[in-house]
């Protein structure tokens, strides 16, 4: 009668632990766990874990630590890609002379020059050349024309010097009688060349331009590079 009576107190005890006591006085099982003490299997999805405020899982350890480790490295990481693809300057030196060559006609002079420039790139990316116009002008009339669509590529961070050849077309008739003429021992004109050049970078595109003078003797095969600003 013992064991019975110690087994029954056991299992009002645990029922007590789950149980909710009514209006009369009578224990109601755990509408959970119908007082078993677990939880069916898939009803875990359902439910909902009530957890203390004092519970240690709520407070990690070094939080504030790893949010300002956290925010440091994105910092660092954008500004380290800022400044790799941040755009930078890309130069187009003078344009110099580096020969000339004459050529008579009846009705004309033709002059081939060769020109050449260099571009600096100082970007940490490649750059592409393209849409070349270089112009040649004797007093203020345009005598040629040299445009290229496609130029070249240029690597980051450094320099490539490019060859222009333009053929120049002297009708004037003045002009070719100067060149022509036996009297002058040097035939010395003064040609401005007009460059135009595109260069485009990580969608980035933009124009360069420059101005140069230069002096080509048009009554002899060859001239001596002698280059003006």
């Amino acid at each position: 009668m013992s064991q019975n009576k110690e087994k029954g107190k056991r299992r009002l005890s645990k029922w007590m632990d789950y149980g909710t006591i009514n209006g009369e006085g009578e224990w109601d099982l755990c509408p959970t766990c119908q007082g078993t003490g677990r939880i069916p299997r898939g009803e875990e999805a359902q439910l909902v874990a009530v957890i203390p405020c004092s519970d240690q899982r709520l407070k990690p350890r070094h939080t504030k630590l790893y949010v300002s480790i956290s925010i440091i490295l994105c910092l660092l990481t954008c500004s380290l890609i800022l400044f790799f693809l941040f755009p930078r300057s890309v130069e187009v030196s003078q344009v110099t002379l580096q020969s000339s060559m004459v050529y008579f006609t009846t009705d004309d002079v033709e002059m081939i020059i060769t020109n050449k420039l260099n571009i600096s790139n100082q970007n940490f990316v490649t750059i592409q050349v393209h849409d070349l116009d270089l112009q040649a002008l004797i007093y203020e009339t345009v005598v040629g024309n040299n445009k290229t669509t496609n130029v070249t590529s240029v690597l980051p961070r450094s320099e490539k010097t490019l060859t222009v050849v333009t053929t120049i077309h002297i009708t004037d008739p003045g002009l070719n009688s100067y060149c022509k003429s036996t009297s002058f021992r040097i035939h010395t004109l003064f040609l401005h060349l007009q460059l135009t050049i595109k260069v485009s970078y990580l969608s980035h595109a933009e124009q360069l331009s420059t101005d140069t003078y230069e002096y080509i003797d048009c009554g002899t095969n060859s001239t001596i590079p002698r280059p003006t600003t």
